[in-house]
């Protein structure tokens, strides 16, 4: 197999862990390019992002820069940039920049769950089945061309963490596919045009959703206004972060377990502010 030059851009753990099915399939990026560290816990102690960790760990070259206007001249000439993650608007000059072109993972059929929280975003939608989707990167949030696309049912009781696990591995095993058809001397499923480029197929706009960037203040719910499916769909897609809460007496009270029976929505465990877990009794 013809080995090319590659530069990975990607920032949490879903991106590292895509970075190791990479290595473990024999390809590693020449460089890296991922966020800057960040304050990070109650102490705010200065943190690496996972994909820093990684490169670290595996010598690899990284950048971490703070702007990317002006990233274009510490890029090496490459043939292909793959995102999972990154985190940030790429300028389209460095999107362009690659011989191949520039893809990206997606943790949604697109063009459903464009944005920040495909994951999350699925689950709080009561979706049966989500997917993922590697497109040919452009200048417009997760619009590129489609490359590969693979669906997958979702368990009703599925978190968002065990569903993302699943996606991550199914991802990687979708790049691989592709990056082994990327040579030109080999058979490819890909549309190809005379110059090498990457086609696809074109997504549907009529059809695009967006899914936001969570923040802490999404985990707050109702328990009187809100319906049993909705606690229960929040509580899934919301369970390592922000979690769910409720405020009683204004204070607010963390929902660790629960479960849907028979239409209702039963708390198990909560933490109480200020206090540690405990059962939780009506």
């Amino acid at each position: 197999m013809k080995k090319f030059d590659f530069v990975f851009w990607g920032t949490p753990e879903v991106a590292s862990e895509t970075l190791e099915i990479l290595k473990q399939n024999g390809f590693l990026p020449s460089l890296i390019v991922t966020s800057p560290d960040k304050p990070k816990g109650r102490k705010l102690e200065i943190t690496p992002p996972p994909v820093k960790t990684w490169a670290l760990k595996n010598r690899i070259s990284c950048l971490q820069p703070e702007k990317l206007s002006y990233l274009e001249a510490e890029l090496p000439s490459s043939d292909l940039f793959i995102v999972v993650a990154f985190g940030k608007i790429i300028p389209e000059n460095i999107l362009n920049m690659p011989k191949i072109g520039s893809i990206n993972v997606h943790y949604s059929l697109l063009p459903k769950y464009r944005g920040a929280s495909p994951v999350e975003s699925a689950i709080l939608n009561g979706e049966t089945e989500t997917g993922v989707t590697i497109q040919k990167m452009v200048y417009q949030m997760d619009a590129g061309p489609i490359l590969a696309q693979e669906k997958v049912r979702m368990n009703p009781d599925e978190k968002a963490l065990d569903l993302r696990r699943r996606l991550i591995k199914i991802g990687g095993e979708m790049l691989i596919k592709l990056l082994k058809n990327l040579p030109p001397d080999k058979p490819t499923r890909l549309e190809r045009s005379g110059g090498g480029e990457l086609k696809g197929v074109e997504q549907d706009e009529s059809q695009a959703t967006y899914s936001k960037k969570i923040k802490k203040e999404d985990g707050l719910v109702n328990l009187e206004a809100e319906l049993p499916s909705e606690l229960y769909n929040k509580f899934r897609a919301y369970h390592i972060w922000p979690r769910i809460y409720f405020l009683r007496n204004g204070k607010r009270i963390i929902i660790t377990d629960a479960t849907l029976e028979n239409g209702k929505f039963v708390i198990k465990k909560i933490i109480p502010e200020g206090g540690k877990e405990v059962d939780h009794k009506e």
